[in-house]
């Protein structure tokens, strides 16, 4: 993987969960028992069917909160407060991953499909704070999510990210479609390669492949 196909980045674009952090901490279980919960109590049905409706909405929407929004009317503020309400006990300072991205070269930013809040917490927990010129929310997007090109072009215009220039770090594959149909360089952090037209690279260890772009 030659770091010249990285020569070209000014913007640096990171997703959040299982992204800045190994999928092994687990926070998302976390937060999917909340968001069931949510809508258990929300919609009156049980645990089963909202687990159910949860996956439904994330498949066709995006993400749940896009699903609740669009099927039943909901607001999105208290929802966003109440399923991001977890432990972080299951995060730790990762130094050599804050030394990569502090020596990336131009713009680096978080744009997470949760809350803004909720990021800069995770990125407390990882040791990262101070690290990022801005950090992007669903809220930030109209609430509308990624993979949605409209979601990408709300907060890249906010940033006045030029795509062309930029490179897009995510561990759900889905949401880089839109990005490298936009032009930037693509990387999907995740255990296990999804080969795809869409995805220039993969990595399982995101410190590891910033080392590498560094030669």
């Amino acid at each position: 993987m030659p770091a010249r196909d990285f020569s070209h980045v000014t913007h640096w674009v990171f997703d959040l969960d299982n992204t800045l952090y190994p999928p092994e901490a687990r926070l998302f279980d976390q937060i999917e028992a909340r968001m069931t919960a949510w809508v258990a109590a929300a919609l009156g049905v049980s645990e089963a069917e909202a687990d159910v409706l949860r996956r439904a909405y994330w498949r066709r929407y995006g993400t749940t909160l896009a699903g609740l929004m669009a099927e039943h009317g909901i607001d999105p503020d208290p929802y966003l407060l109440d399923v991001h309400d977890i432990s972080f006990d299951g995060l730790a300072p990762d130094p050599a991953l804050a030394a990569r991205i502090r020596a990336l070269p131009g713009r680096r930013i978080v744009y997470t499909n949760g809350s803004a809040a909720y990021a800069e917490r995770v990125i407390a927990a990882r040791g990262l704070s101070g690290l990022f010129d801005a950090v992007y929310g669903v809220e930030d997007a109209g609430y509308r999510p990624k993979p949605e090109r409209a979601a990408f072009e709300a907060v890249f215009a906010a940033d006045r990210l030029d795509p062309a220039r930029g490179a897009m770090f995510e561990d759900d594959p889905r949401n880089l479609a839109e990005p490298h149909a936009m032009g930037m360089r693509t990387v999907h952090v995740a255990p296990a390669p999804e080969p795809a037209a869409h995805i220039h690279h993969h990595t399982d260890d995101l410190a590891g492949f910033l080392a590498r772009l560094a030669g």
